[in-house]
């Protein structure tokens, strides 16, 4: 019996998952921080979420649901390149959905954020300084544990590169960029953890920009294009 290989479909069922997990990760992670956070402003920090809490909630709503849609995300990738090479696109499968439970779990961060600045009951007994600095700790937390998720969002980049690279039916290019962004993404997340001043040197602004031309070049195939079939 011949053995059925990727189709169409399912490569556009990958292309519109993936966009789901850029469209709400662009938003969670780089608009919504960039609306309501002043880095070492608590006062404004605090004034915006307060003042467009509604904004903040989506934002959390919008993470929630990016990391639904990244657990499904490679289970559907593996359905696409499991003929290419299984044992890679295991690997892939185990390094993308290790992050999702780390991810959910960090949302809690946000969560306490809410609970310090709705007024309750046994929040009484504490100044609004204090109140300020808890607000600012969970915010710093929650960023430490998108750190460590960040982790293994560099580290499935590689083999699902090389996937790529090896199939045939998507452009080689894309999958170099994957496997570059890997390498980039992993060491830039090395060189936050190393160096307390890693945000400030130039190399911070650009070594992640591999895998962005990677996963978005990637996506945007995947989604519009589906793949090129081979015939018989």
């Amino acid at each position: 019996m011949k053995q059925l290989g990727p189709n169409k479909k399912t490569a556009h069922l990958a292309g519109l998952l993936y966009f789901l997990v850029v469209l709400t990760g662009i938003f969670s992670l780089l608009y919504v921080p960039s609306r309501l956070i002043v880095s070492n402003d608590p006062v404004s920090t605090i004034g915006n979420i307060q003042s467009f809490e509604l904004l903040f909630r989506s934002g959390i709503l919008a993470g929630l649901l990016c990391y639904i849609f990244f657990l499904l995300l490679p289970l559907v990738l593996y359905k696409l390149f499991e003929s290419i090479n299984k044992n890679f696109a295991l690997v892939m499968v185990v390094l993308a959905i290790v992050s999702v439970p780390i991810s959910f779990v960090n949302m809690i961060h946000k969560f306490d954020v809410l609970a310090l600045l709705n007024g309750a009951e046994h929040l009484a007994a504490f100044t609004p300084e204090q109140i300020q600095s808890q607000v600012m700790l969970s915010l710093k937390s929650y960023s430490y544990g998108n750190l460590v998720a960040q982790a293994f969002w560099g580290l499935w980049l590689f083999p699902f590169g090389y996937l790529v690279f090896k199939s045939g039916f998507l452009p080689k290019f894309l999958g170099l960029f994957l496997m570059i962004g890997s390498c980039g993404y992993f060491l830039d997340f090395a060189g936050r953890v190393a160096f307390s001043n890693y945000g400030d040197l130039w190399v911070s602004d650009y070594i992640t920009i591999p895998a962005s031309i990677g996963e978005i070049g990637t996506c945007l195939w995947l989604l519009i294009m589906g793949i090129r079939l081979k015939k018989d």
